[in-house]
């Protein structure tokens, strides 16, 4: 069971010891852009595996010791070894193995966030794994080293949130109308018309999508289905939650509908997904 720590993190201790996993919320100064961090070691070997789903989750990941394999919407290959690197938004599952020996930091930024930390276009990142240097530069090269040799994750998380911190205060803000268009589309769980966004923009569909690549990584039909999804999952974990109901709840336009989005989201039906 998680237990606080007196610096607000959180220790997660898996029942057979096969990792250690320390979680902690950002402070107010990384609100908005940051979900939370994570310190990861394993602490066995073996190999693990794990599917992660679609979700509106940028994640940089910090190594210091052996990489994960990782394939996007398949099981990964001998080729598909990546330590540090960044990820962009993926419209699919995201299949992780590990073998027993990896440790790191996992910063997870929100889409407009990491827009402003990379400070470059989020398509660049998107349905890719992008190594530590080519985003980050010798800053991230320095970053890593620096938290290699801290012997704690509280150190750790304090240098990462100084470090995730100034380079947002001295980040250019994203523009106004993609802010509004993104809070809108996440605020109505996904449910509002494209057409309708650019019509109130004053923009055509073309210019909001480019725009909308850009700075979030995906057009916003491809963001709207990704949070669907997710609202149509966390509705999955509620009692007593009917398919057809979840359906028509979340806008699908039948439980057939929802069961596509699924397969093409988390790689599998919607009731594998509850007994998992």
């Amino acid at each position: 069971m998680p237990a606080d720590s007196k610096d607000g993190s959180h220790h997660d201790s898996p029942g057979l010891d096969r990792f250690e996993m320390v979680r902690r919320a950002p402070s107010h100064r990384l609100q908005g852009a940051v979900t939370d961090m994570c310190g990861f070691r394993e602490t066995m070997p073996g190999h693990f595996r794990a599917i992660e789903y679609a979700s509106l989750t940028v994640p940089l990941v910090i190594s210091f010791a052996e990489p994960f394999a990782i394939g996007l919407g398949r099981d990964p290959s001998d080729n598909d070894r990546f330590a540090s690197f960044a990820a962009g938004l993926y419209a699919g599952p995201v299949v992780i193995e590990s073998f027993g020996g990896t440790c790191c930091v996992q910063i997870n930024f929100t889409p407009l966030g990491a827009r402003r930390f990379f400070g470059r276009p989020m398509s660049e990142l998107t349905d890719r794994m992008v190594g530590l240097d080519d985003v980050l530069g010798v800053d991230g090269i320095a970053l890593r080293e620096r938290l290699g040799n801290l012997p704690d994750w509280s150190t750790r998380f304090a240098i990462v949130e100084a470090f995730v911190a100034h380079r947002l205060a001295t980040a250019s803000g994203t523009q106004t109308e993609i802010v509004w268009a993104y809070e809108t589309i996440v605020s109505t769980r996904g449910r509002t018309r494209i057409s309708t966004l650019a019509e109130k923009l004053g923009w055509s569909r073309k210019h909001l999508t480019g725009k909308f690549s850009d700075a979030i990584g995906t057009g916003p039909k491809t963001l709207s289905r990704i949070v669907r999804f997710n609202h149509a999952l966390g509705l999955s974990r509620q009692a007593n939650s009917a398919w057809a109901d979840i359906a028509a709840g979340c806008g699908y336009a039948d439980q057939a509908h929802l069961v596509r989005e699924f397969r093409d989201l988390a790689g599998v039906t919607p009731t594998t997904v509850a007994a998992r």
